[in-house]
């Protein structure tokens, strides 16, 4: 019989041995069974010590009573949202028989970030549900909290200025938010706030499946092309939505920002003309 303190070394040298294995990706050694050899005490250390990647299948761990399994690194998983594992993934893998109406019953009364204590109404999104050109913009405001509608303030009319200005109304488009609710005095949206409300917006374009996305502003461009540059270095171009092949994106400056800086809307206009382009 080996001494505890042999015994102690061997398993200690084993584990370090499937450690590594398991950091290179490799869990599974098939299922191969095999016998237990019989080690003699002054084999234990030069036996587990010459181990290879082709014989550690061979070689059974074993567990002494009462000794403390050791840590395995943790596996990495998507955070659940929506009760399903890997909610966020790419929706249309993920929701093949999804809808506008199921997607804001998972909503509910949404509690899942701290704007819920805020908020008056979830502003979910309205329009078209089959429209060919969406638009996206960072949050609702106050008039949009207040009445649960997107756009529907100063901002909002000027958008819908801007869409009849490429000959759509706005009732033929698809109107959302990148959060679905207002953030305390119309801050940006923050991060943990746009990473949990997101998903939602996913899912809303992966059931409407338009050609185009008008992406207004900073959080929402950022946020669908999952970048870090800003909306004056994107907008001008044409830009892949990452999760769904085939569907472009026009970044363009907010309303919101073309209230406040109204010599911005000449470039806007260039924008828009390209959206009215494309679309034809």
């Amino acid at each position: 019989m080996n001494s505890p303190e042999e015994f102690q070394l061997l398993l200690q040298q084993a584990t370090e041995h499937l450690r590594y294995f398991r950091e290179l990706g490799i869990t599974h050694f098939g299922e191969q069974s095999c016998s237990i050899p019989t080690i003699q005490r002054s084999e234990a250390k030069p036996i587990i010590s010459e181990l290879k990647l082709e014989s550690i299948a061979q070689v059974p761990v074993i567990i002494a009573p009462n000794q403390p399994i050791p840590d395995m690194p943790a596996k990495k998983t998507t955070p659940v949202l929506f009760g399903e594992e890997n909610a966020s993934l790419i929706p249309e893998l993920q929701f093949k028989d999804d809808s506008l109406e199921k997607i804001r019953a998972d909503m509910g009364d949404c509690q899942r970030c701290k704007l819920a204590a805020t908020r008056t109404n979830i502003v979910f999104g309205e329009g078209n549900p089959k429209a060919e050109l969406m638009v996206v913009g960072e949050a609702p405001g106050a008039d949009e909290d207040a009445s649960g509608r997107p756009f529907i303030g100063r901002a909002g009319q000027l958008l819908t200025k801007m869409m009849e200005a490429i000959h759509y109304k706005r009732e033929e488009i698809y109107i959302a938010n990148i959060i679905k609710c207002r953030p305390p005095g119309n801050r940006n949206p923050e991060r943990d706030e746009v990473e949990m409300c997101s998903p939602f917006l996913y899912r809303q374009i992966a059931v409407i499946k338009p050609r185009l996305i008008v992406t207004l502003g900073n959080p929402s461009t950022q946020g669908l092309l999952n970048t870090k540059q800003g909306i004056t270095t994107l907008r001008g171009h044409f830009h892949d939505y990452p999760r769904i092949e085939g569907i472009k994106i026009m970044p363009t400056f907010h309303p919101a920002y073309l209230l406040r800086s109204p010599d911005k809307k000449k470039e806007t206009w260039e924008d828009l003309k390209m959206v009215r382009d494309f679309l034809k």
